[in-house]
């Protein structure tokens, strides 16, 4: 049975990597990439886009970030609406441009569902496939944000990469 290995989460550090280049033209750090521990849950902050994924490999890709963040994100890319709104349609944008990008790796394996957005934290517990999600932490001009990636194969899935 396949499982998400070292190589496969590097896929999307290399996608938060790549959507902060090409948007901004600034590299964005990333902090680190773990294993979620325990009862602490990944860390997440004022806004959050979730993608879901099906196929082969079930479960979820978080993008959360600081209102803040956004807010000088969307300001880069000279845009001056900083509503709510706004702000969700760029978390959401996020979740979904590395979600993608990870796709073309995982290929015909990993369906993607259009973006949710939530200006709640997600319920981890409800909604996890993993009992230890992987966890990228990411920092842009001095605000932080996190990737989860709580996926698996799907029971008796069996995935080529």
């Amino acid at each position: 049975m396949y499982d998400i290995s070292e190589q496969d989460i590097h896929v999307f550090v290399d996608a938060v990597s790549h959507y902060f280049m090409q948007i901004t033209h600034e590299k964005a750090e990333i902090r680190g990439a773990f294993l979620a521990r325990g009862e602490s849950f990944p860390p997440t902050f004022d806004l959050t886009g979730m993608i879901k994924i099906s196929g082969k490999l079930r479960g979820r890709v978080y993008f959360s970030a600081p209102r803040a963040m956004l807010a000088r994100l969307l300001l880069s890319m000279h845009e001056s609406c900083l509503s709510d709104e706004w702000l969700l349609d760029a978390v959401g944008e996020i979740a979904n441009t590395i979600a993608g990008n990870a796709r073309r790796h995982f290929g015909e394996a990993m369906e993607i569902s259009v973006p949710e957005t939530m200006s709640t934290p997600p319920k981890w517990q409800e909604s996890a496939v993993r009992a230890r999600p992987y966890v990228i932490l990411v920092r842009w001009k001095r605000h932080d944000a996190s990737v989860i990636v709580d996926i698996e194969p799907t029971p008796s899935a069996e995935v080529q990469t």
